[in-house]
């Protein structure tokens, strides 16, 4: 949002995660943004009671051979995803549920935006020091685009940004068609 040059306020909804195991990825990152955007949207709904405001909650997942593979517990986790990923293509799926609060109503959109990812063949010396950096301990399927993470990606099929974890274009284009933005 910042690169794109639309204020924002960070908030971090602490929203249940978890969903059943049942839910595919598409399921899991709808669910998930639904949840964060309600929960946003009922406090900044009150925060700023009376003005017009936007609310933006995403999720993302890394999904691979029907696996979904989430945020590593350690360094352990996040060798072994990587390992499953490297010499293969992958899906990002982020799913992204907006409101838009005027006047005492509420409008609800979501989207869902996938992006297939081709991460190279890697060697276990090449796992191993990038784990060592600790970057992809909180990333989804254990590595980072935006950051040394790009190092291991080949190519991609589709949104840059919905790999990194929101897709802007989208977001802006939602928010202009609301005319919270010019």
């Amino acid at each position: 949002m910042e690169q794109a040059g639309i204020p924002f306020e960070p908030f971090v909804s602490g929203a249940d995660e978890s969903v059943g195991q049942d839910a595919g990825a598409a399921q899991t990152v709808k669910t998930v943004s639904v949840r964060k955007a309600e929960i946003a949207a009922g406090v900044f709904g009150v925060k700023y009671a009376g003005d017009e405001i936007a609310v933006v909650a995403a999720d993302t997942v890394v999904a691979i051979g029907g696996e979904i593979l989430g945020k590593p517990s350690g360094s352990a986790e996040a060798s072994e995803m990587l390992k499953k990923l490297q010499g293969r293509e992958h899906t990002v799926y982020t799913g992204v549920a907006m409101a838009f609060i005027a006047a005492g109503n509420t409008a609800r959109e979501y989207f869902m935006e996938k992006t297939r990812v081709f991460i190279r063949e890697l060697t276990s010396d090449e796992i191993a020091s990038y784990v060592e950096t600790g970057e992809p301990l909180d990333k989804a399927g254990a590595y980072a685009i935006q950051g040394r993470g790009s190092l291991l990606v080949e190519k991609i099929d589709g949104d840059y940004n919905n790999v990194v974890g929101l897709p802007i274009c989208a977001v802006y284009l939602t928010l202009k068609k609301w005319r919270f933005i010019p």
